[in-house]
């Protein structure tokens, strides 16, 4: 029989003096975790996670209903609401479907994690059915019909002391819209607060769709201009002939009469931010005519014989690399925040995807009737591996698009994967173990002590040499067999 134990708590602290007014340059330390993508009947438990202890390698750990210990003494995880200055442990799966002891999970080197299922039902790994298998992060584990996992991260120090100043429901958009649990999504809030109270021009840089104008306008909105409106502009579109009246504004009847006057984007918006949007497009004589305004607010109008200043904060977007910026405007711009694209919070993809669909059913009843269910969207888990695994190149456009269509093709009351989908996965399926795996108990002493020579004595290669299922297995056998 098991023994009864308390939950392993599913996360380390190491208790630091940080609060979101933080060093963003400081090296953090991470443990490997596992996220919720879907979960059957528990929708809710989107973005919890299973944090391992880094600490534990080769220590053996289960996800599933129980509360107990396995029979082999691996210890029951329970899933938690993990950010940075809160943990609200919310115990282990509920669903019947799910087995008491459904996943095994050991902890290997580094960040991989291997993989086993003990449960009832298929396993897959990649989408690749499997009876167990390591994963880094990145990777997505399925207990298919039950729930979905990705492998990922979390920092050592979360939770830290402290509080957020704006508190939002688990998995929602924060007051700007922002939508993610993972470690980048909070780094980019922590980073708009803090630009928000300071002073200096912003560039704000990340690929195409990934959000930048959301990030904009949340700089804008969390600061002191922020009672003011945002003045905003696309810099593709200025045409460099009209460039300084576009910029700067005009007197009456200058250049011809009859043409009104004309305060210009500086004068609209002075006391508040200038957004200019594709900064990356304005030719390097545009770039110039901006240095004067962007040092000392002074600056010019057309057939104006005096100077004029304006109090103008720059926020600038760009999906181009930096250094093709002319380097002196570049340098005029004292902080910049880049935008992760959904490759660099995987995680996310999900939370996001079912924002947005919150937000197409605001807007079509419809669509509420045939596809939520107790106000959560019906996803299917073929959808969900999918989003997790693709690698995005547009971002929340991209998300946006292939949503409507999985919303037009879908024949249920699920949202499932188009069937005209084209994959572009992240990761390499794993190389999964064979249904016929060795049976560790027809293994002889001298076997076990053969495959360690040929691979040097590294275990973390001897027990895929031989056949097993995981490194917990080679690690019993070594014990059974006094070998050291």
């Amino acid at each position: 029989m098991q023994g009864l134990r308390q939950p392993h708590e599913s996360t380390l602290s190491e208790t630091a003096e940080t609060n979101y007014d933080r060093d963003f340059s400081a090296p953090q330390r991470f443990a490997p975790a596992l996220v919720v993508l879907w979960s059957h009947d528990e929708p809710e438990r989107v973005g919890e996670v299973v944090v391992l202890p880094p600490t534990a390698r080769g220590m053996s750990f289960t996800l599933g209903r129980a509360v107990e210990s396995y029979e082999d003494g691996s210890l029951p995880l329970t899933l938690r609401r993990l950010r940075p200055f809160s943990s609200e442990d919310r115990g282990p799966f509920q669903s019947a479907r799910v087995s008491r002891w459904q996943i095994r999970i050991t902890v290997e080197q580094g960040d991989e994690l291997a993989i086993e299922g003990i449960g009832k039902g298929e396993l897959r790994i990649n989408d690749q059915p499997t009876r167990g298998a390591a994963v880094v992060p990145g990777d997505t584990i399925e207990a298919v019909g039950r729930f979905v996992l990705q492998a990922t991260r979390r920092p050592l120090d979360w939770p830290r002391p402290g509080g957020w100043p704006d508190p939002f429901p688990f998995g929602a958009a924060d007051r700007f819209g922002l939508v993610g649990e993972s470690p980048a999504a909070w780094l980019l809030r922590q980073q708009i607060l803090f630009l928000a109270q300071r002073d200096g021009h912003v560039l704000v840089e990340g690929p195409s769709g990934a959000g930048k104008e959301l990030v904009v306008r949340a700089l804008h909105a969390a600061s002191a201009r922020g009672a003011r409106p945002l003045i905003a502009r696309n810099a593709a579109t200025i045409p460099e002939r009209l460039s300084d009246a576009e910029l700067f504004g005009n007197l009456k009847d200058y250049p011809s009469p009859g043409t009104p006057d004309r305060s210009g984007l500086f004068g609209d918006a002075d006391r508040s931010s200038l957004f200019l949007d594709e900064i990356g497009e304005l030719s390097e004589t545009l770039q110039a005519s901006l240095l004067r305004v962007m040092d000392s607010g002074e600056y010019q109008r057309l057939g104006d014989s005096s100077m004029r200043a304006t109090d103008v904060r720059i926020l600038a977007a760009t999906n181009r690399q930096p250094g093709e910026l002319k380097h002196d405007f570049l340098a005029r711009f004292l902080h910049r925040v880049r935008v992760p694209g959904f490759g660099e919070r995987p995680e996310d993809v999900v939370l996001v995807a079912r924002h947005l669909l919150r937000g197409f059913a605001a807007r079509d009843s419809t669509l509420a009737e045939r596809f939520f269910v107790n106000g959560e969207p019906a996803l299917g888990a073929r959808l969900v591996v999918a989003l997790a695994r693709h690698r995005f190149t547009a971002h929340t456009r991209e998300l946006t698009e292939l949503l409507w269509r999985a919303v037009a093709t879908s024949s249920g009351s699920l949202l499932d994967l188009p069937a005209d989908f084209v994959a572009r996965p992240t990761t390499p399926a794993p190389a999964p173990a064979s249904s016929d795996s060795t049976d560790p108990r027809e293994l002889s002493r001298e076997q076990i002590v053969a495959a360690l020579a040929r691979v040097g004595g590294v275990r973390d290669r001897a027990w895929r040499e031989l056949g097993l299922r995981s490194r917990d297995q080679l690690k019993r056998l070594l014990k059974k067999h006094d070998i050291t």
